[in-house]
């Protein structure tokens, strides 16, 4: 089976790519940002079950920083390309 995958953004640690028979793009990250993103969670875990609540608090602050320059690129990706988002930004 070939089926093409269409590339909608420079690939970087990430890229934008519609897949086909799917309406939505969808975002590929280069598998050491996943592992990066696994042993942030893993650490922010420890962090919670050690109380350590300041520390916490900015693990996850850094972790959503990471995802929501992802999600911008994201949606910019898709304005650029016509496409409309599978979800209501900003929970609207």
């Amino acid at each position: 089976m070939q089926d093409d995958v269409k590339l909608l953004s420079e690939p970087k640690n990430f890229a934008v790519v519609q897949l086909p028979g799917r309406a939505y793009p969808g975002v590929v990250m280069q598998g050491d940002t996943l592992h990066s993103f696994i042993t942030d969670l893993t650490e922010m875990k420890r962090l919670l079950d050690e109380s350590e609540g300041m520390e916490l608090a900015i693990a996850i602050d850094d972790m959503k920083t990471r995802l929501t320059e992802v999600q911008t690129h994201y949606e910019l990706v898709c304005a650029g390309n016509g496409i409309r988002l599978p979800y209501f930004k900003n929970g609207v």
